[in-house]
């Protein structure tokens, strides 16, 4: 940073504190932030809108089939490149990287997301990987969130209050729902919803469809007009479907999670590209309904229109027939989250938030054609295809009142309200029963570095064990005598004393407690061993141990002090008293008034 920037925001600083207040700030940054997240998601539809005309301006359409099987792996490669040579370093997932900043860094996110998933992702999706903008545009906003907090050196809880209002206004500016996008940042990115929080939230929501609104217009992503209310005879077929797109979310995290460890195997970057490729151009050229995001073909399924099954495939002559088209939207459905998968294992970067919606669409088109054509009652085909794409979100994401407010939002009203509650619940009732953890989530709780609503748990979870270690503690060799021990012990002021040979390894240690008669024998000073005088801990404390682990240990051992060795070497001790000091501290830093 140049003197000239540093003057500035010295000056900028002055300013702000004679000025305005920490919630007045923090109401001027939201406004700020959720511009931005509005830029960003513009420049990203945008950026892809024109890669795919591009794309297809310079495909022919006698060779359209067939390119189809290259056109992916072509933008994946290139995607590669860019992160490879101008990035030079990975670019996670979207939501899961927001999520990982969040339990691990802070909130602080990598300066290159500021413009990497804009491009990266344009590529991937605009010549056709499977994947959705969703992700990219709220990783670009929150990376703009976490570069204003650090340039202002807001604290953890503001820090991350800008992360959820940049997250909100990303997803309020794709999708035109401000109310559905405060919702999502609450129930995904898992901020406490206070008081406090919330006008920043509703600022940053509604200045960045404002900003959408401006640059984009006002009509919505997924357009959707309720002919037909809701009739209390459907509610039994909301409740099915309900309880079958759980089982749909559940097959789409299982087969997520199953190529993805697959794809985890293959070191080389190479076989990645080649068998992800190839795996996906195969998908894509049968089935061309899985090409790119999918929002074409869910306004289409919205619409009652099934011709984007037959476009552009070898079914094309099938058209006509129900049966042919019911099929194929059981393959599409099967197959959509596979070709996402390799997308990702092939080294696109992208969402999922598209494949889901895509996939619930197609899910309550086919049930409510499955049930119509059994001649049990005509439902609405329209209206099933729509609350399918809430009961997808509810189970796939574990966001049930996201998949509520967004589907209301996007259909122009709050006619289905009640099948919109009834068949999110009963899929997430469903998915929850299987998958303990989200899409988003479950790679950060195998590696336990989730953070939930429990702010104890949270709280634990953002202390270390290293910012604990005590280490002022007299230490002593084996072959120490009592009185080494007793001149140790008008030096010290802990009343524990570690053994430690020459080359670190602890091998005991020794209480005041045991030895306190002993002192006043100077006979025994040098006739008694210390390595007659040590025990060996039964429990004690790894550096890499979570917090949950330590205070387990703690409560096992009823013991105020634990050592801390990694490998056998003796590092210090932690202390019950210190451990809780932090607690208290950690509990004040991140919680909202």
């Amino acid at each position: 940073m140049t003197k000239h920037r540093q003057h500035i925001l010295v000056r900028l600083h002055r300013w702000r504190l004679k000025h305005l207040g920490e919630r007045g700030f923090l109401t001027v940054l939201s406004i700020v932030i959720g511009v931005l997240a509005g830029i960003a998601a513009v420049i990203i539809k945008n950026t892809v809108r024109f890669t795919e005309e591009m794309v297809h301006n310079l495909v022919s359409n006698e060779v359209q089939n067939y390119i189809y099987f290259a056109l992916p792996v072509v933008g994946i490669f290139l995607a590669i490149l860019v992160i490879k040579y101008i990035v030079r370093s990975e670019v996670r997932h979207g939501i899961p990287n927001v999520l990982h900043s969040i339990s691990k860094r802070k909130g602080k996110i990598s300066r290159h997301n500021l413009f990497s998933s804009v491009v990266t992702a344009s590529l991937t999706v605009g010549f056709g990987g499977s994947v959705g903008l969703e992700g990219p545009t709220v990783a670009t906003g929150t990376a703009w969130g976490s570069w204003i907090a650090n340039i202002f050196r807001l604290n953890y809880k503001n820090t991350i209050l800008m992360l959820a209002c940049a997250c909100a206004g990303a997803m309020a500016a794709i999708f035109k729902a401000p109310i559905a996008a405060i919702v999502f940042a609450v129930e995904v990115i898992m901020i406490d919803l206070t008081v406090f929080s919330l006008v920043p939230l509703l600022l940053a929501s509604s200045t960045a469809v404002l900003t959408s609104y401006l640059f984009l217009g006002q009509d919505v992503l997924y357009p959707f007009n309720v002919v037909d209310a809701f009739e209390l005879g459907d509610l039994p077929y909301y409740i099915a479907l309900g309880i079958v797109t759980g089982f749909v979310s559940v097959y789409f995290t299982k087969m997520y999670l199953f190529i993805a460890d697959i794809f985890e195997k293959f070191k080389s970057s190479r076989i990645r590209l080649v068998v992800g490729g190839a795996g996906l151009g195969a998908l894509i050229f049968l089935f061309p309904a899985l090409y790119g995001e999918g929002y074409e073909s869910i306004n289409e399924c919205l619409a009652g229109d099934l011709n984007y099954l037959f476009d552009n495939s070898l079914f094309y002559s099938l058209r006509e027939e129900l049966w042919a088209a019911m099929l194929l939207i059981v393959a599409v459905i099967l197959l959509k989250i596979v070709a996402t998968s390799l997308t990702f294992g092939a080294g696109g970067v992208g969402g999922i938030f598209a494949p889901t919606l895509f996939m619930g669409v197609n899910t309550g088109m086919l049930f409510s054609l499955v049930v119509s054509r059994l001649g049990v009652r005509e439902l609405n085909s329209n209206n099933f295809a729509l609350i399918g794409m809430a009961g997808l979100i509810a189970g796939v994401l574990h966001a049930p009142l996201t998949g509520i407010f967004l589907i209301a939002d996007i259909s122009g009203g709050y006619k289905l309200f009640v099948p919109l509650m009834v068949t999110a619940t009963f899929a997430y009732l469903i998915v929850r029963a299987f998958t303990p953890n989200s899409v988003y989530h479950i790679q950060l709780a195998r590696r336990k570095e989730l953070l939930t609503h429990d702010k104890d748990a949270n709280v634990l979870q953002m202390m270390q064990v290293k910012q604990l270690i005590e280490t002022d503690f007299e230490v002593l060799s084996p072959d120490a005598t009592l009185r080494d021990l007793t001149e140790a012990i008008t030096r010290a002021h802990r009343d524990l004393f570690p053994i430690v040979k020459e080359d670190g390894t602890m091998v005991g240690m020794v209480k005041m407690d045991d030895v306190r008669t002993m002192i006043f024998k100077h006979e025994l000073y040098d006739t008694v061993k210390i390595n007659e005088l040590m025990y060996m801990p039964e429990f004690s404390i790894d550096p890499n141990d979570s917090m949950e682990i330590v205070t387990a240990k703690f409560e096992s051992s009823g013991r105020y002090n634990l050592a801390v060795i990694e490998n056998g070497k003796y590092i210090g001790f932690i202390s019950r008293a210190r451990v809780f000091t932090r607690y208290r501290k950690q509990i004040i830093d991140v919680s909202h008034v």
